[in-house]
């Protein structure tokens, strides 16, 4: 069974105007199917071939690049499609508001460790709301396509909440400006869908 290019719940638009159509639609299309066929292409034949996409990151051999860079920006960008929504924004509640208080003070305090992980993840990267066994949640980064469920990266624990700060995720409405795109992504964050995350994995 090979792996398939998620379906998005929103019409390539729908973001606008924090990430604009022309950029969701080549991101989903182009980036994230290429990811798609070159992860399928990278464990054909090989005893990842049938396995979930969080048990091969799990368990990855970070020497196998393949794997690692297709596997990571398929994983990624399916979490980043589904945890934005056009009826995101406001602040998370519940025991994930408790969590983020409990690590991070307040949300305010939260949203800057988290702007401030994605503005300074030098070049390419992602910025991510983990959580670990317990309930515990941590802010990092990671470069390229990682994310915390490989081994011996980022924070650990499981990805609940991350943002994709390539270039290609914001350039043609940003330019250079990712603090404003970071801002921007605040308004998006379905925060139902994150606390989902959060109770699932805890």
């Amino acid at each position: 069974m090979s792996f398939e290019l998620p379906k998005l719940k929103y019409a390539y638009d729908a973001l606008a105007p924090h990430i604009d159509e022309q950029t969701m639609k080549i991101h989903h299309t182009k980036h994230h199917q290429g990811y798609t066929d070159k992860l399928n292409a990278a464990i054909e034949g090989s005893d990842m071939e049938g396995k979930t996409i969080e048990n091969i990151l799990i368990n990855l051999d970070k020497g196998n690049k393949a794997v690692r860079n297709n596997g990571g920006g398929f994983y990624n960008h399916k979490l980043f499609w589904e945890i934005m929504s056009p009826k995101g924004g406001g602040e998370p509640t519940g025991e994930l508001e408790s969590a983020i208080n409990s690590a991070y003070g307040s949300f305010a305090d939260f949203k800057e460790k988290f702007s401030e992980a994605a503005k300074t993840q030098f070049g390419s990267g992602w910025a991510w709301l983990c959580v670990h066994d317990g309930g515990k949640v941590e802010v990092c980064s990671t470069p390229n396509q990682d994310n915390p469920l490989m081994p011996e990266v980022g924070c650990g624990g499981t990805p609940i909440l991350g943002l994709d700060v390539w270039e290609h995720a914001y350039y043609l409405n940003y330019q250079n400006k990712r603090p404003d795109y970071v801002e921007a992504f605040f308004n998006l964050i379905d925060w139902d869908e994150v606390s989902k995350r959060y109770m699932q994995n805890k």
